[in-house]
């Protein structure tokens, strides 16, 4: 096995922190040469409760408005047992820390060195306070090799925000902390970083490695044809990683096709980190256990449901000092299985089925719309650019050819009828020829 080793090391003057303990757990396995990607359950369920107590003492002490929720649900003292017992610790709902950049807050403001924030798109932007210790000493303790086999050889392109939201530099952090990789700052499309300069920069370093959104990942494809460079001849990726908008299996799989190298799945947030992320076998999401804590609950009663029930997603970050996210429930769908991969690792496998607001409903049933992108996609004849118009429970679809001979009629039909028989549902479509491109986040879902 081959453990990784970060590349460089940071201190923090004058620094302490709750968190110093789990050091011991790290440079224990960093001796054995082994990760927490291999450890037992039993042996991850200690350290997370170490962890999670550890963090309960700190916001108890730290935070008033913590402190206030725990005992309110009746904690005398801040500890928990067994993880069990993690559910009586109240969950922490999006709307209540909205426009308040203090509120989660458990350190001195002066010992902040980053703050991002959400984008605000559903409400008030949501405020994420970093300490440096949290983002170059803590962060960086769990090792995934399995995961993230990058090493001082790859050349890393970070095609995400830079400004405000935590994926760009989070990602380039850790391709620079942890593996020693070179990293190309390439954003998204914005003044500075015009998507041509992008394409040739990759080109130019070698690229081995793109991290960006799967939108992106389809406009650069594009792109590249414009510009005359031929990807998998000009660009030659080993990997690309997708964050920050969901996409479907199909969607995937077409962008491997067009890229010519494996496409896989990161599942994260400005406000928890990273959560979870796909090996290579793709059978679902290996949570980030050195990092989080995942439940799944029901999320009308907010009972802990078991492995295989679907429900929230509910986060708890292990090692975060500045602002920790205790029970924080993202809106996310999702369940847990026990891992059993092949790939060797024992954490638990999270399957995403897409956000609670964005459910679809269509005919008295709802639908993920990453379902309807799986068997819209499945049709070669339209590029990876639709949209999906829901109008009083009626669908209409809108979307692009892309390399067929078909007609608009011929084509219209094909897609009405490859839904129909693989979802059961009757929609309109409309071909359209020029649909807008984004360099934001892609809208694809319009409610009428």
């Amino acid at each position: 096995m081959r453990s990784q080793s970060h590349k460089m090391t940071v201190s923090i003057d004058q620094h302490s922190s709750h968190l110093e303990p789990l050091r011991m757990f790290f440079n224990q396995l960093d001796n054995e040469d082994t990760t927490i990607e291999k450890r037992s359950r039993q042996q991850r369920d200690e350290y997370q409760l170490k962890a999670i107590n550890l963090t309960l003492e700190h916001v108890w002490k730290n935070n008033e408005f913590y402190r206030s929720m725990l005992e309110e649900s009746g904690f005398k003292q801040p500890s928990i047992e067994h993880l069990e017992q993690l559910s009586s610790v109240p969950m922490l709902n999006k709307n209540v820390i909205r426009g308040d950049k203090t509120k989660l807050l458990c350190v001195d403001p002066k010992e902040i060195g980053q703050v991002h924030l959400t984008s605000g798109t559903t409400g008030k932007p949501i405020y994420t306070s970093y300490t440096l210790a949290d983002q170059y000493i803590y962060d960086l303790l769990p090792k995934y090799p399995v995961l993230f086999p990058e090493t001082v050889t790859d050349v890393g392109a970070v095609a995400l925000p830079y400004e405000f939201a935590l994926p760009g530099l989070g990602f380039q952090r850790l391709l620079q902390f942890s593996f020693g990789a070179t990293v190309l700052s390439l954003g998204k499309g914005g003044y500075m970083a015009p998507v041509d300069k992008s394409l040739e920069l990759m080109k130019e370093f070698q690229a081995s490695v793109l991290v960006t959104t799967p939108s992106y990942a389809a406009l650069l494809v594009e792109e590249s044809v414009r510009f005359g460079i031929k990807l998998g001849q000009d660009i030659r990726l080993r990997r690309i990683l997708l964050t920050g908008e969901g996409c479907s299996n199909t969607f995937r799989s077409r962008l491997e096709k067009e890229w010519g190298c494996e496409v896989s799945f990161f599942y994260g947030s400005t406000e928890c980190g990273g959560i979870a992320v796909e090996c290579k076998e793709h059978k679902g999401y290996h949570v980030m256990e050195g990092h989080v804590r995942v439940e799944i609950v029901d999320p009308v009663s907010g009972k802990t449901l078991e492995y295989n029930e679907t429900g929230e997603i509910v986060v708890t970050t292990l090692l975060r000092d500045g602002m920790p996210m205790v029970r924080y429930r993202s809106g996310d769908i999702g369940y847990l299985q026990k891992s059993q991969c092949d790939c060797g690792i024992t954490m638990d496998i999270l399957h995403l089925r897409g956000r609670m607001e964005s459910m679809l409903h269509l005919n008295g049933n709802d639908y993920s719309p990453f379902l309807l992108e799986h068997f819209l996609m499945e049709i070669p004849d339209i590029s990876l650019w639709y949209h999906f118009i829901i109008d009083q429970g009626d669908l209409t679809i809108e979307a692009e050819p892309y390399r067929t001979s078909l007609s608009n009629e011929q084509l219209a039909a094909k897609i009405r009828k490859h839904m129909l028989d693989r979802l059961g549902i009757a929609c309109k479509v409309e071909i359209k020829h020029a649909l807008p491109r984004t360099f934001g986040k892609a809208t694809r879902i319009f409610i009428r």
